[in-house]
């Protein structure tokens, strides 16, 4: 197959709304996003970022620059204040480039995120 634009979506949570507990979870669900694909750092194209309304200590982004994706368009929007919803929330929708099928993707969501997309391989 040839190479294609495609996107994968993850998701974590912080336990405390700390600039350390952002680093920490945000890089270690981009590590594992990925890992899990087989995705070099110049497949990517763009990451964007989003956090429920009580995440304010930390940029996603400034954790993804630390670990050296600062050369990568990053965006950082606030998410839906839905009743119910997952709180302390990071969301992430990584576009790639790949040779990889859609179907062959995988997505990753960890800590309290784990339940949010079931629907999608993981």
């Amino acid at each position: 197959m040839p190479a294609a634009v495609r996107a994968l979506r993850g998701a974590t949570t912080v336990d405390e709304d700390t600039s350390d507990a952002i680093h920490e979870r945000v890089q270690a669900l981009l590590r594992e996003m990925l890992a899990r694909n087989g995705v070099d750092h110049d497949d990517l194209i763009s990451i964007v970022f989003t956090a429920t309304d009580d995440v304010h200590a930390e940029f996603p982004a400034a954790a993804a620059r630390a670990i050296g994706l600062g050369d990568v368009p990053l965006l950082c929007a606030r998410e839906l204040d839905i009743t119910g919803g997952t709180p302390r929330c990071i969301r992430v929708l990584m576009h790639l480039t790949t040779e990889r099928a859609r179907d062959e993707l995988r997505h990753v969501y960890l800590e309290g995120a784990r339940g949010l997309r079931d629907d999608l391989p993981g």
